[in-house]
């Protein structure tokens, strides 16, 4: 079975955001069940696929909003007013339909087309849907645009959103409607997009890494509580700001709180009470150098990867019931804590109390079970209505 995998960002090195976690996710388990795929889509500035034959590429582009000059963004609003497009979708516009119709031609005959979440699929639609396809949703998208709408500061920012979320309700729902099997990050997704009990539709459980890293090899933790993300995506911002404003001033003054992913403008100084790290090499590392993960996820949809990673490293955490959307058990060592002075009193008993690291290898190993398993479905249904497609 050959399947083109369409997606904004192609692979290009060793997975850091949670999107391309992810992505690294469901290649590692098309590969497992013997798909041979072709990656479609763009590589970031300066740089170049990580698997070149295995890749067509479509241009170098950087979709990030946060820093970009102001200039690129007034581009992107208009290309999005000026096409009908939502503003992520705009972004990728840099290449025309007739680029993209040339780089499926070139892939040759393929079985179907798997869209790789809802950014691509929108700036190409009508090309990529017209042929079979399945739809990998790694959320909601309009719902998560109506929390960013609600949280947003500024008229402008605010406009921006609610019209980003009337477009991507309409988008998800064709997308759905059309797509011969969708795949979410979490049960609560398929139910939100329309499709609970339909049998078009599987939950993939996500891992972050190949294997798990020897959890008692001994190491002293260098803060009591860590965080990591990308904090320049609005969802994870608004968790971020609730625990700096909301619960880390409830917390006792030695309580020591390192931040490691970009900080937002203007955050650093904002906050000197928490140290904030930027890039780090290995995240699995720095997650181990907190006696505590606080898991602060209070908006967006899919799964929260984070999450993930800690139970696969088995760390001891203090996680909002949002923050476990899409995990179907959570470890002992991991507390639910939703309110502000409920999360500060916990992460404190944790840090005292000294929890304790467990081993994540079963969770792991049940995760990619489930990965593999839930995959094959939507596979047999592609299978059964493949023709040999030619681009």
């Amino acid at each position: 079975m050959h399947l083109v995998f369409a997606t904004s960002i192609v692979p290009c090195g060793a997975p850091e955001t949670g999107y391309e976690i992810a992505n690294a996710a469901v290649l590692g388990a098309l590969a497992r069940a013997g798909v041979r795929v072709t990656v479609m889509g763009f590589a970031w500035p300066g740089k170049q696929p990580a698997g070149p034959h295995e890749t067509v590429l479509l241009g170098h582009v950087d979709v990030t909003t946060e820093g970009a000059p102001a200039l690129r963004k007034v581009g992107w609003a208009a290309t999005a007013l000026a096409s009908g497009l939502t503003f992520a979708s705009a972004k990728l516009r840099v290449t025309g339909e007739r680029e993209v119709a040339k780089a499926l031609q070139s892939i040759g005959p393929f079985d179907g087309i798997v869209l790789n979440s809802v950014q691509i699929a929108g700036a190409f639609e009508e090309l990529l849907t017209s042929r079979p396809f399945a739809y990998v949703a790694h959320n909601v998208e309009h719902r998560s645009a109506r929390e960013n709408a609600a949280a947003a500061s500024g008229r402008l920012a605010r406009h921006m959103f609610e019209r980003e979320a009337e477009l991507l309700a309409a988008l998800e729902a064709r997308l759905c409607r059309k797509a011969r099997f969708v795949y979410t990050f979490a049960e609560e997704d398929a139910a939100a997009l329309g499709l609970a009990r339909t049998g078009r539709t599987a939950v993939l459980p996500l891992v972050t890494r190949a294997a798990i890293p020897d959890a008692t090899a001994p190491h002293t933790p260098q803060y009591d509580a860590v965080l990591i993300g990308t904090w320049t995506w609005a969802p994870n911002r608004i968790g971020l700001d609730w625990f700096l404003n909301e619960v880390v001033p409830l917390l006792p003054e030695d309580f020591s709180i390192a931040i490691a992913g970009r900080a937002p403008d203007g955050l650093v100084d904002a906050h000197r009470r928490v140290r904030f790290v930027g890039r780090v090499e290995d995240a699995a590392a720095f997650m181990c150098d907190g006696k505590v993960v606080p898991l602060v996820s209070r908006a967006g949809t899919g799964v929260q990867l984070k999450t993930i990673e800690a139970f696969e490293l088995g760390l001891p955490c203090v996680a909002t019931s949002h923050a476990l959307r899409g995990v179907a058990e959570r470890p002992p060592n991991c507390a639910v804590a939703d309110d502000a002075e409920s999360f500060a009193k916990t992460l404190v008993e944790a840090r005292d109390a000294s929890w304790p690291r467990l081993d994540g290898t079963a969770f792991h190993a049940a995760q990619q079970a489930a990965l593999d398993a839930n995959l094959k479905l939507g596979l047999a249904v592609l299978s059964d209505g493949r023709a040999g497609v030619a681009a």
